[in-house]
C-alpha cells in the first residue's frame, strides 16, 4: 500500500484503485456482452473504458510535452470531426482484451509522469478553454481521477444491469451481505409510490 502520508503517493493511490475498479467491471463478460449498449445514448462497458484510457494518455501525455510511445492505438483528435463519439466503443478490430492492456499501458505511461515531475509540474491542455489551460500536476491527477471515478460509477451500474454484479471493489463490496434485495426494491418501489 502507498503510503498515504505523501500527497503525491495518495493521489495516486486513488488513481489506480478507481483503474483496477474499471477493469474489474468487466471481468467475465464475452465480447458481446462488453460492447452491448445499456443506456439510450449507446453507453457500455468497453466504451467506458476505452473512454478512460484515451482521456488519461492525452492528459498525462500531452499536457506535460510526453506521447504515448504507441499513438496509433488512440483516438486520434481528428476522428472527433467525424464521429464525436469515437472513443465510447470499441471498433470491429478492437478486443476486450486488447483495450484492456491498452489501459494497463496507458496507466503505466500515465505513472511514468506522475513519478517524474513534482505536483506543481506546470502543464498545458491544449482543448480546454483559453485562459484556464494552465494546469499543474496535482490539478490533473486530480481531474482525472474525478473523472475516472465518475466513470467507474457508470460502469457499476451498467454491470448491475447486466448480471447483478455489485460492489465497491471486488475485495470489498461495501454492501450488506446475504441482503433481500428484491424485497428492500419492493420496499423502495412501495415508498416511491406514495408520492407523484
Amino acid at each position: 500500500m502507498a503510503d498515504l502520508g505523501d500527497p503525491k503517493a495518495t493521489l495516486h493511490h486513488y488513481l489506480q484503485a478507481t483503474r483496477d475498479d474499471l477493469i474489474w467491471k468487466l471481468e467475465g463478460l464475452s465480447e458481446r456482452e462488453a460492447r452491448l449498449p445499456r443506456t439510450a445514448t449507446g453507453n457500455n462497458l468497453l466504451g467506458v473504458l476505452k473512454h478512460c484510457l484515451n482521456v488519461e494518455a492525452n492528459y498525462f501525455g500531452p499536457t506535460f510535452d510526453r506521447e504515448f510511445p504507441t499513438p496509433e492505438e488512440l483516438v486520434p483528435m481528428q476522428a472527433y470531426d467525424e464521429d464525436p463519439q469515437a472513443d465510447w466503443y470499441a471498433r470491429e478490430d478492437e478486443t476486450k482484451d486488447g483495450l484492456v492492456d491498452l489501459y494497463r499501458r496507458v496507466g503505466v505511461f500515465a505513472d511514468q509522469t506522475i513519478e517524474q515531475l513534482p505536483l506543481d509540474a506546470p502543464g498545458r491542455v491544449s482543448w480546454w478553454q483559453p485562459g484556464g489551460q494552465i494546469v499543474t500536476l496535482q490539478q490533473i491527477i486530480i481531474h482525472v481521477t474525478c473523472d475516472l471515478a465518475r466513470h467507474a460509477g457508470h460502469a457499476d451500474v451498467m454491470r448491475e444491469q447486466h448480471d447483478t454484479a455489485i460492489g465497491l471493489r471486488r475485495e470489498n463490496t461495501s454492501l450488506p451481505h446475504d441482503h433481500d434485495w428484491p424485497a428492500y426494491v419492493t420496499k423502495l418501489t412501495k415508498l416511491a409510490d406514495r408520492f407523484e
